[in-house]
């Protein structure tokens, strides 16, 4: 029997999950890495870290399955995609810590780019707003604050990419340096429309050419990972958030889902037009596949279930976050309360770099109970948010949405999350969508599965949330929301 390996490389941890044709987990291994904070509003990681557990998690799977690396017809790479590495080509050596997407560092740059008038040239050339969230403007910091990268990177001495190029250049041994189409559009340097890197931005940005990636189909083979001595072809790659709108089986356009990670994010298939957004919302390539370029909108939440990680590790009122269901449930309602977790400026619909986290309505009658439901709740409340921008873009109303990730196992939120939007939220039965749908990427390009009838197939519901509350009282919930965002803007 053979199965798609893909590697899922996430914000706080790395996978792998093998999938069979039926798109079922045969066998899958995590591990989580270190979250480094050098001062307030900066997030790094250790791309050397980032490789090493990837790469021990792909033989643990391997190892639980009980079957080696010829046992794997291809491999499927997801991965958090504005997270920046640079390293030497001649020793494969990050030449900093990567910088993380969640990092704010940049947004001074973000500052001077939009005085200058260049925001609506990043706009119409990328679909993203000029925000510290994406690659370019890091890759630029790097270069400035680290002593003699500039120089280092117009010799051709340094590589750029994000996190799906360090793995693929890891996995090939330096072989190749590439990136796929929907995490180049994630950089401020690629033009969505002509599907190529930009020359005028990487001026603007100061960024040499000689240091990106080469931009391949996200369905193709790529190169061959040498696994115990079998060449495995890497096939399918995908920024995290558009291999899950894959894995859903979203493939035809006004088709959307919300993937509940660290951060929350929503997207729209919007098939092969790139629809501009005229609320703050981002137009991002989904993936490129049989020379066809889909498209789709995108609205980014920051914090998600990172505001569950932060009550674990931060504030230590629960000690697993499987607890947080349990504490929120002890209490019948908010209380009032609401917890605003900007912790990394807030994202879309706001694109407010300077906001920070805050709670409002405490009394002394606000419990441990109330902020856990408050932290849920506002977790719905961002997605909400996002979802009334994206309807006034696409000009419809959304039937349905389908949701995943690690949070979407939570009841309370999606219960929640459908009474605050006031349509189903539609929960599958495989959560692990993410590596899915790098997986059905990978296994298309090799004849695993042979259509998008497969994919479709393999879809299956596990539970159905309908709307219960009242409108008027979700009305009132939302106004309290808005009046607490309100309050956390530019507060930096």
């Amino acid at each position: 029997m053979s199965f798609v390996l893909a590697l899922d490389q996430g914000t706080t941890s790395s996978r792998a999950i093998l999938f069979d044709r039926g798109g079922n987990v045969h066998a899958s291994a995590q591990q989580e890495f270190r979250q480094i904070f050098p001062q307030p509003g900066w997030v790094e990681h250790d791309a050397t870290e980032i490789w090493a557990t990837q790469s021990g998690v792909l033989h643990e799977a391997l190892a639980k399955a009980h079957i080696g690396a010829d046992s794997v017809t291809a491999i499927g790479i997801t991965n958090q995609r504005e997270t920046t590495v640079i390293w030497e080509r001649a020793t494969g050596r990050p030449i900093a810590n990567a910088i993380v997407w969640q990092d704010r560092r940049t947004a001074p740059l973000c500052d001077e780019l939009r005085a200058a008038g260049h925001a609506p040239l990043f706009a119409r050339k990328t679909g993203l707003v000029l925000d510290a969230y994406f690659s370019g403007t890091k890759v630029c910091w790097l270069l400035d604050h680290v002593d003699g990268a500039r120089a280092r990177a117009q010799r051709g001495e340094l590589a750029f990419g994000t996190v799906d190029s360090w793995l693929v250049w890891q996995l090939t041994g330096g072989r190749v340096h590439c990136t796929d189409a929907s995490n180049a559009s994630r950089t401020l340097l690629f033009n969505i429309h002509t599907g190529d890197w930009d020359d005028e931005l990487l001026a603007l940005l100061d960024v040499p050419r000689a240091m990106l990636p080469e931009v391949v189909p996200s369905s193709g083979i790529c190169g061959h990972a040498l696994i115990g001595g079998h060449e495995v072809p890497i096939a399918g790659i995908a920024g995290d958030q558009q291999a899950a709108l894959f894995g859903q089986a979203c493939l035809a356009p006004g088709l959307a889902k919300n993937t509940y990670g660290t951060g929350c994010f929503l997207l729209l298939n919007t098939g092969t037009e790139a629809v501009a957004s005229h609320n703050n919302l981002l137009t991002t390539v989904a993936w490129l596949r049989d020379g066809q370029t889909h498209y789709a909108l995108e609205g980014s939440v920051f914090i998600g279930g990172a505001v569950v990680q932060w009550l674990r590790d931060g504030l230590q009122i629960v000690r697993s976050a499987t607890e947080i269901e349990a504490l929120a449930a002890s209490v019948p309602d908010n209380g009032g309360v609401y917890l605003v977790p900007a912790f990394a400026g807030l994202g879309a619909p706001h694109w407010d770099a300077y906001a920070r986290g805050a709670m409002f309505g405490l009394t002394r009658g606000a419990t441990r109970g109330h902020v856990a439901r408050a932290a849920l709740e506002a977790i719905a409340f961002q997605s909400a948010d996002v979802l009334a921008a994206m309807e006034k873009d696409a000009g419809l109303k959304l039937a349905e949405l389908r949701v995943d990730g690690g949070a979407a196992a939570n009841n309370l939120l999606m219960q929640f999350q459908a009474d605050v939007l006031g349509v189903p939220v539609v929960r599958p039965q495989v959560l692990e969508t993410t590596a899915l749908g790098a997986a059905y990427l990978a296994g298309l390009a090799v004849g695993y599965w042979t259509s998008r009838d497969d994919i479709g197939a393999n879809w299956r519901v596990d539970r159905r949330f309908e709307p219960n509350m009242p409108a008027k009282h979700a009305a009132e919930l939302r106004a309290g929301w808005d009046k607490a965002v309100a309050r956390t803007k530019g507060w930096a």
